[in-house]
């Protein structure tokens, strides 16, 4: 049996967006794999600012997801790969992020499909998923679409391992 996925709207983020992000992402759970704690509202303003940059250039960046009631619950999308010092250098990486209250509903998955379709769309014929390999949840988000585990890597912002998944579009 299988359960019907939510709609999802995806865009560009907005300045308002960054203290939305901020909010979504203000709990220790959902930053278990990216450093572990909340971080500044700085870091979310300078992320929506080039986010807004890669679009404007690529025709793609990290959108701004919003639910089925225009609420935001994080963001999802791709991007160049942002580290010089580990991981798949010079490649264009999904990825996604979610409030804890948008968790196990099937967002991150139907967002990601729409991502696929967007960067496809662009002309991007490969992207990787960067995961802490202690994620299952996003681990199995790439299984769902059909993204083959390539290399293993330790992140130096984390310091732990981490997979590198593949998809030719």
């Amino acid at each position: 049996m299988s359960r019907l996925l939510p709609a999802v709207r995806l865009r560009v983020p907005t300045d308002e967006d960054a203290h939305a992000w901020h909010r979504a992402f203000d709990d220790p759970e959902v930053m278990e794999f990216h450093g572990g704690r909340p971080a500044e509202l700085s870091v979310y303003e300078e992320l929506t600012a080039r986010q807004r940059r890669h679009d404007a250039e690529l025709g793609f960046c990290l959108w701004t997801l919003l639910s089925e009631d225009g609420e935001v619950i994080g963001f999802t999308g791709a991007q160049p790969w942002p580290h010089q010092d580990f991981g798949p250098a010079g490649e264009i990486e999904i990825g996604w992020r979610l409030a804890r209250s948008a968790w196990g509903k099937g967002y991150a998955t139907v967002a990601a499909r729409t991502t696929l379709e967007r960067v496809r769309a662009a002309g991007v014929g490969r992207v990787v998923a960067v995961v802490d390999a202690r994620n299952e949840r996003s681990i199995a988000v790439t299984e769902r679409l059909g993204m083959a585990r390539a290399e293993p890597f330790t992140s130096t912002v984390t310091q732990r391992e981490g997979y590198c998944f593949r998809l030719t579009l």
